[in-house]
């Protein structure tokens, strides 16, 4: 082979042998992250339609274990850097937050609250008010869902003080 075509070809080669190694998520992942409850084919996540309609969280009873654990997520996790209970910090006063959004909405905003800024009204219109995005702090369904609790449970102690 001429030298020139021999270069050719080698370069072909290394730039197909180093393009298989450039996604570094297996298939196997990528099928998991594809096939997650909430996220589309392409990996990001898709709301669910009328997440603020219907009963509001607080209508229904907080589960106090549940509470607990999540009064201990929302301190550990920097809640409280930028949500307080009764007055404004950087980001909302949660102070009647479950009975102002319903339990979706606020699991929603929880666990991607990246998206809701970008697809839910009430989260922009947050986002415009507060100039700050709530950030994704990586908790689990099951988590948000105590976090939630405790969220019930204040509201439930502050109607309790009236």
């Amino acid at each position: 082979m001429r030298p020139v075509s021999l270069c050719a070809l080698l370069i072909v080669v290394l730039a197909a042998v180093a393009g298989c190694g450039a996604n570094k998520e297996s298939a196997d992942a990528q099928s998991a992250k594809a096939s997650a409850p909430g996220s589309s084919p392409s990996g990001s996540v898709a709301l669910p339609a009328g997440l603020d309609q219907g009963p509001r969280a607080g209508e229904a009873p907080s589960d106090e274990a549940k509470a607990k654990l999540g009064e201990s997520l929302f301190q550990t996790k920097g809640c409280s850097a930028c949500h307080a209970f009764g007055k404004r910090v950087t980001g909302p006063d949660l102070q009647g937050v479950s009975m102002r959004r319903t339990h979706a909405w606020m699991e929603q905003q929880i666990l991607h609250p990246e998206v809701m800024t970008k697809q839910d009204p009430i989260a922009r219109q947050l986002f415009a008010q507060y100039s700050l995005q709530m950030p994704n702090q990586g908790l689990t369904p099951d988590e948000a869902r105590s976090v939630i609790e405790f969220l019930k449970h204040k509201d439930n102690e502050a109607g309790e003080k009236h």
